[in-house]
């Protein structure tokens, strides 16, 4: 990490330099007001944290943080976000990693018994850099409360605190959402106004009924039971994640978690009447221990302490926008609604603390944006379009995996080698349970595909696919998407055709001499004042060894000034590494080169041939708002 860039500074370097005073009372106005301490607030929070020119405040009904979270499973796309906020090495240390899946049917030779029929790895080669982790979701918030209590606006959450109700009220000028709120504790009222409001409140969601929205759906009528348990058993398999399919008492999901002697349980429990809630049932922790120690037979599970235990009815349900504007109406939103307000479904897959986190990296760096004057508020209505994509993807991937789940075993001949279906469907998916098959359709944001050839390793609309590189200036190995921070910042990355970079005339030289010109893009969005890199970060990765490239005769704007005192940043120029080579990894032309746009979150924006200059400036232009509008934007503010 970089820090020293505006003088010497002692102490722990993530503790970002702040002049905001402590943070006090709830004020009469904010900028953005985040409802509920969940998931998808923090990680909206901690975004927001990082500019203390956005008055943000996130507020819980609860009196503290939580002690024992639902969620657990954290999938490879979600730790390359983590690792954007500073956190994924602590994670990487703490969790437990899922490295191999095992698949467990009844045993055909004893009824009433099981028999391992499959063991495979859990994430294919070269997916990603990083792992799937399982992590108690208490900690996920931990961590995230850290990071916001570092960054330089100080957050905290305002707990005790609930949401009664809110209206747009357009005589509110610039802040045009009057919100009402009740403290927990005297049933106190206050009111405030906000220029947007995000309901992250969870699945029965005040922020979502207050915008008319609706979350329809439907029930499958199973009902599932779920505990953390330390538990003795022969169990081979119970520091291997399994799924096991039993032949008449239903089937279970173990998960391993953290600490190397805690296991979580998904069982099956009964199937549900038309209409019946599974609290009818008045199921108890004995009854999810009994059906496990039936399932696991020939094997022994004797539990010796519940940490956490609970019941539920599997369904999916959608709701049909994620902000306030309704369909057919032209206005901008001004609230919004992610993770749990908006979808849910059933937890065995993973993915709904991932997808709630998802939903808020997604609108996190659009609203800093806007509100920090760089970009149009026009881009929040891609918020809604982009993420109930996902969302339904998701729900329609939920309700095929809870069905198969929870199928009876096939009749099939013993010595037949075929896998049961469960098994298939989960090695069939692996990606999409990796978190990595969202693709943003073509936008304003994300471009078309007239270019992809040149880097077809780096999907528009995909995700950023990190790959190993070597630093220039240090020689230091690194993992290329690691330079991408949740900073609201733009990155591009040019990949330097064949051919000597230094030499005049070189398609990188040109790029940089227009990157450097009054007619340059980055000249026109950034703020007056602000280093050349504070909206776009631009690097550059050669094709040559690091010992062949000469630092000195590389172009300035690769080796910029920044700060008060003027020093240079040596981070933005790296090379191939020859045992892992990120040109060959990832499809790059190595004839022409790319350049590589990604936004903010992590997705490739578009791929440009290095000498489209002005194809370069228009998908910026199309983005970002020129700097003398963008000082009138903060202006007014």
């Amino acid at each position: 990490m970089q820090y020293h860039l505006n003088g010497f500074r002692p102490g722990d370097p993530e503790v970002l330099p702040s002049d905001r005073p402590a943070q006090g009372p709830l004020p009469g106005e904010i900028d953005v007001l985040i409802v509920g301490c969940g998931p998808a607030g923090l990680t909206l929070a901690a975004q927001l944290a990082r500019f203390p020119g956005i008055v943000t405040r996130i507020v819980e009904r609860k009196p503290g943080p939580m002690e024992k979270g639902q969620a657990d499973g954290i999938s490879c796309r979600s730790m390359e976000m983590f690792n954007a906020f500073g956190f994924a090495g602590t994670i990487l240390k703490q969790g437990y990693w899922v490295n191999e899946t095992t698949f467990w049917k009844p045993d055909p030779d004893t009824p009433g018994h099981i028999t391992r029929t499959g063991r495979v790895q859990d994430v294919e080669d070269g997916l990603s850099e990083m792992p799937h982790i399982i992590l108690n979701q208490a900690r996920v918030h931990d961590l995230y409360l850290d990071t916001m209590r570092k960054a330089p606006a100080r957050l905290a959450p305002d707990y005790g605190f609930e949401f009664v109700t809110l209206e747009l009220d357009p005589a509110g000028g610039s802040h045009p959402v009057r919100v009402t709120l009740a403290e927990v504790a005297t049933g106190r009222q206050l009111s405030l106004r906000a220029r947007y409001v995000v309901g992250c409140d969870g699945a029965r969601s005040g922020v979502r009924r207050a915008i008319g929205a609706e979350l329809a759906g439907e029930s499958a009528n199973h009902a599932w039971g779920v505990m953390d348990v330390l538990a003795v058993t022969d169990f081979p398999d119970i520091r291997l994640k399994a799924l096991i399919q039993s032949a008449d008492e239903g089937n279970i999901l173990v998960i391993p978690r953290e600490g190397g002697y805690l296991v979580r349980l998904y069982i099956e429990l009964d199937k549900l009447s038309e209409g019946e809630r599974v609290a009818s049932r008045n199921l108890t922790v004995d009854h999810l221990i009994g059906a496990a120690e039936r399932i696991f037979r020939p094997y022994s599970f004797a539990v010796k302490e519940v940490a956490w235990w609970s019941v539920y009815e599997i369904g999916q349900r959608l709701a049909d926008r994620f902000d306030d504007v309704p369909g057919g109406e032209a206005r901008l939103p001004h609230v919004f609604i992610a993770g749990d307000a908006c979808h849910t479904h059933s937890p065995k897959a993973g993915q709904g603390m991932n997808v709630s986190m998802g939903d808020a990296f997604n609108l996190g760096w659009k609203l800093a944006s806007v509100l920090r004057g760089l970009c149009p508020p026009e881009i929040l209505r891609s918020y809604s379009k982009e993420r109930r994509a996902v969302a339904q993807d998701l729900i329609d991937f939920d309700r095929e995996w809870s069905r198969i789940m929870s199928e009876r075993p096939a009749d099939t001949d013993p010595e037949a080698a075929e896998a049961p279906k469960f098994q298939s469907y989960f090695i069939e998916h692996g990606r999409y349970t990796a978190g990595m098959s969202v693709t943003y359709a073509p936008s304003v944001l994300t471009g078309d595909t007239c270019w992809q050839g040149l880097a077809e390793g780096f999907g528009i609309g995909t995700r950023f696919h990190s790959a190993a590189v070597i630093r220039l200036a240090d020689a230091r190995p690194m993992e290329l998407g690691h330079v991408i921070e949740a900073d609201a910042r733009w990155r591009l990355f040019a990949f330097s055709p064949a051919g000597d970079p230094a030499a005049e005339g070189s398609e990188i030289r040109r790029l940089c001499g227009f990157l450097e010109s009054d007619s340059s893009p980055l000249r026109r969005i950034a703020p007056e004042g602000a280093d050349i890199d504070a909206v776009l970060d631009l690097r550059a990765i050669f094709q040559q060894g690091h010992r062949d490239l000469a630092l000195e005769s590389l172009p300035d704007l690769l080796k910029p000034r920044k700060g008060r005192l003027g020093l240079v940043d040596y981070e933005k120029m790296f090379c191939a590494d020859p045992a892992r080579d990120i040109f060959a990894l990832r499809g790059i032309d190595r004839a022409q080169g790319a350049l590589v746009l990604v936004r903010p979150d992590q997705y490739v924006a578009q791929v440009l041939p290095v000498d489209a200059h002005a194809a370069l400036a228009g998908a910026l232009d199309a983005v970002f708002l020129p700097q003398g509008a963008a000082r009138e934007a903060v202006t007014a503010r």
